[in-house]
């Protein structure tokens, strides 16, 4: 008789940081000993945080592209759940309009359009990678810049080397290594050894129903914003 195989379910050990509201942002970054706030020296201003080991990565990588001539500012940071919510609110609402041209509330009355147009570029409250302090925007917010000139060549050395310092691109374009989410962004990189920990712990305890407590929230589980956005990340982020 053949012996009976009972199938075990991986258990998935996260650092004790890595829980609900960590993942969703429901924290003040100013005030955990985990983060570190960025020096003028790396940053478009000052009063912007980042996990201290996705910090301290960013300036080994900032120190090297310098050395090849290439200069990495930082623009964005950590944004919590309250800061994302008042980019989401605000868009939502009309007052800051989309790509600069378009006042959503207007253009798309339809609640799901509405949402689906500004997650384009921007992140429901509770599901953006820019909670958990790992995910920064390099120099620029257009793709545009980085395809010509300057850009480009601080793009072809982000591509080259950025992986050395633990930082990839996780927003590639469309239909190449990823089917859903949002549109492509040369700016955005994220520190692996720490945002895969949070993308793993998303895809096994966060809900669709959990993104809530801001304006359009209930459309969160008609778009299936989990699957659709948060795991919506290229390969090289998930290794």
């Amino acid at each position: 008789m053949e012996e009976s195989k009972e199938v075990v379910k991986e258990q998935v050990s996260y650092p004790d940081y890595v829980n609900v509201d960590f993942v969703m942002g429901k924290f003040d970054p100013k005030t955990r000993n985990d983060f570190s706030k960025i020096e003028i020296a790396y940053a478009d201003r000052e009063g912007r945080y980042m996990q201290s080991d996705a910090y301290k990565a960013f300036k080994e990588m900032h120190a090297a592209a310098k050395a090849d001539g290439i200069n990495l500012t930082i623009k964005s940071a950590a944004r919590n759940f309250d800061y994302q919510k008042g980019i989401w609110e605000r868009k939502w609402s009309g007052a800051t309009l989309l790509e600069g041209k378009e006042n959503a509330a207007q253009a798309f009355p339809n609640f799901i359009e509405r949402a689906i147009a500004i997650l384009k570029y921007s992140s429901m409250p509770g599901s953006s990678r820019h909670h958990w302090g790992t995910d920064i925007d390099i120099n620029s917010f257009n793709n545009a810049y980085f395809e010509s000139g300057k850009g480009l060549k601080e793009f072809t050395w982000l591509e080259a080397n950025a992986k050395k310092y633990g930082y990839c691109r996780p927003y590639t374009k469309l239909g190449s290594d990823r089917a859903s989410g949002y549109q492509e962004e040369k700016w955005h990189w994220s520190y692996t050894p720490v945002a895969n920990h949070c993308t793993q712990f998303a895809k096994q305890h966060l809900k669709d129903s959990m993104i809530t407590g801001f304006q359009g929230a209930e459309v969160a589980s008609k778009i299936n914003i989990k699957e659709n956005y948060i795991l919506g990340i290229s390969s090289s982020c998930k290794n």
